[in-house]
């Protein structure tokens, strides 16, 4: 069981009663990203929303940026990871939704707008829905648009160019909705214990929070397309030193993350009538825990 190496700090401020959504932003030491992430949602939100923000460390000037904005935010004095900061923020939201946003993302036009229609439709709280990431390279991810290079670094940023491919909207809904940015009911993620800090700093935290909703019985795993957001690329997750989060998802699961994203989630297929998601039986399943009892063990 991981534990927190330092005590969080946890600082409540007033923030629109018409918000929408509570959005929770982990930043570690990533100032530069962190402004230009909330500069998109605040130019590019349909709707107001509940800003919170988890700073790691905050040693490059971060804390003492958010201590003057009007944010809520969550500050450890080492870097607890997206787990522990998650919960943390966690505590603070006051809407009915909990969007979970890198910083190291920019938002398009209308994001919010997109989700919230999915979720109306929708009707119930059982949905796990994401908006769909562009990347500058391709990494094999059907999930994924890319490669569409608006820029590597904060400050070689094409916005308009990006600005341009969203009004475009050239992806589909898509299976298999299980990272940033993903929104979830407030009580399912209550219900659910939010992220589970075994897996801190965080890797393979997002398929198993998936697992959580699956086993609580959430069949509503959905990228929505037209909600575009540009991804940096782990400008902060690249610094980190990682756990063994394939072998942790194995021993609770009993199969690997890649079973779940592939042949339960469906992950990157297109959305059609008629497709829906199941957990695989018979040789399939028995197949895949023999694997999944190999990663754990060895």
């Amino acid at each position: 069981m991981s534990s927190i190496v330092s005590p969080i700090t946890h600082i409540y401020k007033p923030y629109p009663k018409e918000a929408l959504f509570s959005i929770l932003i982990p930043s570690w030491n990533n100032l530069p990203y962190l402004k230009l992430c909330i500069e998109g949602i605040l130019k590019n939100s349909k709707y107001k929303h509940q800003i919170i923000i988890h700073v790691n460390e905050g040693k490059d000037g971060t804390l003492e940026w958010v201590q003057q904005t009007s944010y809520s935010y969550t500050h450890s004095l080492t870097n607890e990871g997206v787990c522990h900061g998650l919960n943390a923020m966690s505590k603070l939201a006051e809407t009915n939704y909990i969007l979970y946003l890198n910083d190291d993302m920019f938002v398009g036009k209308n994001w919010d707008d997109y989700l919230y229609q999915a979720i109306q439709e929708k009707g119930d709280e059982y949905f796990y829905y994401s908006g769909t990431m562009v990347e500058y390279e391709d990494t094999g991810n059907p999930s994924v648009l890319s490669p569409y290079n608006f820029g590597t670094t904060f400050d070689t940023f094409d916005e308009n160019a990006f600005n341009k491919l969203v009004n475009e909207s050239p992806k589909k809904d898509w299976f298999g909705a299980c990272w940033p940015p993903s929104i979830v009911h407030k009580r399912l993620w209550d219900y659910v214990n939010g992220y589970d800090v075994d897996y801190s700093p965080g890797f393979y935290s997002d398929p198993d929070f998936a697992m959580k909703l699956w086993e609580v019985g959430v069949r509503d795993f959905r990228g929505i397309g037209k909600s575009l957001v540009y991804h940096f690329k782990c400008k902060s997750t690249g610094r980190v030193v990682r756990n063994n989060g394939r072998k942790t998802f194995a021993k609770k699961w009993g199969f690997s993350s890649s079973f779940l994203y592939k042949n339960v989630l469906l992950m990157g297929q297109l959305v059609e009538p008629g497709i829906e998601l199941k957990m695989p039986s018979g040789l399939n399943l028995i197949l895949a825990k023999i694997k999944g009892w190999y990663i754990a063990k060895f």
